[in-house]
C-alpha cells in the first residue's frame, strides 16, 4: 500500500486532503483512482487507512476507514550531531539513519572538516530534508525526522538531551554497550550521538565535549569512516533500546 504524510490540518473528520507533489505523484506517475486504498501518517503518530475519494494532480481527497498506533517509532528520540562530511555523504547519511530510527539529524562544522558551507547551505538543508521525507515514507515511518539548521559544538542544546554519546577513536575502555548497560533506570527518552569528520574531533573539540557532559564510547576495534561510524552507532544503540 502507498504511504503518503499528510499535516494534521488537512484530516477534516474522516476526510483527509493530499496536495502538492504527493498529488501530482498519486495522479500522475501512480495512476491511481477512486477506491484505491492509500496508508496516511499525519507526522505526530497517528496512523490511517484510507481510501480515495478523488483524484486530481492538484488535489487528492481520501476518506479515512481506520486510525491506528504504529510502532514504527522508536522508543527514544535521538539526535545525530554529525560534522560536515565530504559532498554528497550526508544525503546518505541522512537517507540511511531515517531508516534506522534517528529522530532528527544536526549538521556540525568542526575544526577537521574537509567541506565548509557556503551561503547556498540553507538550500542544502532543504534538499536534505526532502531526502529524509522520502527515506521515512520508503520505510514506513510514523514522523518525519528533521534535518536542523547547521551548527558548531560550542552552539548545541546540551541541555535539551538526557544522554549525551561520542563515538570516540581514542577511546579504549568504555564500549557502547557497556555504557547503555550501564545506565541507571534505562536510557533516557533524549539522546544525543555525535560523529566527527574525516579527520576525526580535534583533542580539544573531545574535551569540550566531556564538559559538556558527553560519554566518549568505542565503536569497536576498527576505525569506521565518518558516514558509516553514525549508521553503526545509530543501529547498535536502536538494537539495545528495542531489545
Amino acid at each position: 500500500m502507498e504511504h503518503f504524510f499528510v499535516e494534521p490540518s488537512a484530516i477534516k473528520g474522516d476526510v483527509a486532503a493530499i496536495t502538492g507533489e504527493d498529488a501530482g505523484h498519486i495522479a500522475r506517475v501512480l495512476r491511481m483512482r477512486q477506491g484505491d486504498e492509500v496508508h496516511l501518517s499525519d507526522g505526530q503518530g497517528g496512523e490511517y487507512r484510507a481510501r480515495l475519494l478523488s483524484v486530481d494532480k492538484l488535489l487528492v481527497k481520501a476518506v479515512i476507514a481506520e486510525k491506528y498506533a504504529k510502532s514504527a517509532e522508536p522508543p527514544n528520540r535521538i539526535t545525530l550531531y554529525q560534522a560536515l562530511p565530504k559532498a554528497g555523504k550526508m544525503e546518505t547519511i541522512i537517507q540511511k539513519c531515517v531508516e534506522l530510527g534517528v529522530n532528527a539529524v544536526a549538521p556540525v562544522v568542526t575544526e577537521r572538516c574537509v567541506a565548509r558551507p557556503d551561503g547556498d547551505f540553507e538550500k542544502k538543508r532543504v534538499r536534505c530534508q526532502r531526502v529524509a521525507y522520502e527515506a521515512a515514507k520508503q520505510c514506513g515511518r510514523g514522523a518525519i525526522p528533521q534535518v536542523l539548521p547547521l551548527q558548531t559544538l560550542e552552539t548545541v542544546d546540551y541541555a535539551s538531551h538526557g544522554l549525551l554519546l561520542h563515538a570516540y577513536e581514542e577511546e579504549r575502555t568504555t564500549s557502547l554497550k557497556q555504557a547503555l548497560r550501564g545506565l541507571e533506570g534505562g536510557a533516557p527518552e533524549r539522546i544525543a550521538l555525535f560523529i566527527g569528520p574525516e579527520g576525526g574531533f580535534t583533542r580539544e573539540e573531545a574535551a569540550l565535549l566531556a564538559l559538556k557532559g558527553a560519554k566518549a564510547v568505542s565503536l569497536g576495534p576498527r576505525i569506521l569512516r565518518t558516514e558509516t561510524a553514525g549508521m553503526a552507532m545509530l543501529a547498535m544503540l536502536v538494537y539495545e533500546l528495542e531489545g
